[in-house]
């Protein structure tokens, strides 16, 4: 009985030891074939990346800048310029304003304030609007608005970069470059954002004052000791490794600066040695540092204002170059006072 146990228990043995052995050889045939597959389509497909990354890199030589620096230099173009400025006419001062696309709002209260006045003191003034492309699942019909506005305003220079609030030291390179392609004869330039009253008249009698540099000057409320934020929660946050100082070079804050024509050129010549940090008024200092050209202090403090007690009182107004403002209407009051009477301090 024990030998028939045996034989039977040894037959089932090799049958289950049989079928072990051909599925155990199916799943490792099965692994080969998919290896294999898999080898196949990972070279197909970094040929096909390769390729892909190689017409990339010739289009976009610039690798991804990372979140605390920008895509410049890149070659950007102006898709949009009908302006007459700096081509048929030759302004003393450019009023600058950068603007987002879609803010025609603002453009139009600049129009209808500051931005509209021609002839100061004897000198020609004219105010432009510096743009990229607009975003968003609307932007083609943005994009077809900026072209009716050029068409009846002729004063937008569009370029093509993506305008977005981190790419703003890509809009105030592009804002020079077009300076140094047709403004070289001009004399001044202001920089001047679109929430800033402007006191045109008081800007112009201070570039026309014998004291005020021709050349090599840039102005505005300068900040001389301006810290390297650490806290990686804050806004401007930039870590060591970028930039290990930790202080910013001198540099104009970006609400308001005026600089002479000459440094435009200058600025984009070292530009290209300093890798582009995503703060733009602090960028141009570190340009402003490889030249050698510290900003000037203005005369007066209150020339400048970033950060004002509203309401500004009629002294204030009359003496004032720039100033920040809270709403459309805030600007249009301020600058209706500008225009009256000086007032008595």
């Amino acid at each position: 009985m024990a030998n028939i146990l045996y034989s039977a228990l040894y037959i089932v043995n090799s049958t289950v030891l049989k079928y072990l052995k051909q599925i155990l050889i199916f799943i490792l045939g099965t692994v080969a074939l998919f290896l294999i597959y898999e080898n196949f389509e990972i070279g197909c497909w970094n040929i096909v990346a390769l390729g892909t990354t190689s017409a990339a890199a010739a289009e976009h030589p610039w690798e991804d800048p990372g979140p605390y620096h920008v895509a410049y230099p890149r070659n950007y173009k102006v898709i949009m310029d009908d302006t007459p400025s700096c081509k048929t006419t030759t302004p003393f001062l450019i009023l600058m304003v950068p603007v987002a696309p879609g803010d025609v709002a603002a453009r139009d209260t600049i129009r209808k304030t500051w931005g509209g006045e021609k002839q100061v003191l004897g000198k020609l003034v004219k105010t432009l609007f510096i743009l990229g492309l607009p975003g968003g699942a609307d932007a083609q019909q943005q994009q077809e608005k900026l072209r009716q506005e050029s068409q009846q305003h002729h004063d937008l220079i569009q370029s093509n970069f993506q305008d977005s609030y981190r790419n703003l030291t890509i809009k105030t390179m592009v804002m020079l470059e077009w300076l140094v392609a047709h403004c070289v004869n001009a004399s001044y330039v202001i920089k001047v954002d679109s929430d800033v009253l402007l006191h045109v008249r008081n800007l112009v009698k201070l570039l026309l004052d014998p004291s005020t540099a021709k050349q090599n000057y840039i102005t505005g409320v300068v900040w001389w000791h301006s810290p390297v934020l650490r806290n990686p929660f804050n806004k401007f946050y930039m870590p060591r490794d970028v930039i290990a100082e930790a202080e910013y070079p001198p540099y104009p804050l970006g609400m308001a600066y005026v600089m002479s024509l000459d440094l435009p050129g200058k600025i984009l010549g070292v530009s290209s040695q300093i890798k582009p940090i995503y703060i733009e008024d602090a960028y141009l200092g570190m340009c402003l540092k490889r030249l050698g050209i510290p900003p000037t202090d203005p005369p007066e403090q209150t020339l400048f204002i970033v950060d004002p007690s509203h309401p500004l009182s009629s002294c204030s107004l009359s003496k004032v170059i720039a100033t920040t403002t809270t709403s459309a209407s805030q600007m249009i009051s301020y600058w209706e006072r500008s225009r009256q009477p000086e007032a008595k301090c």
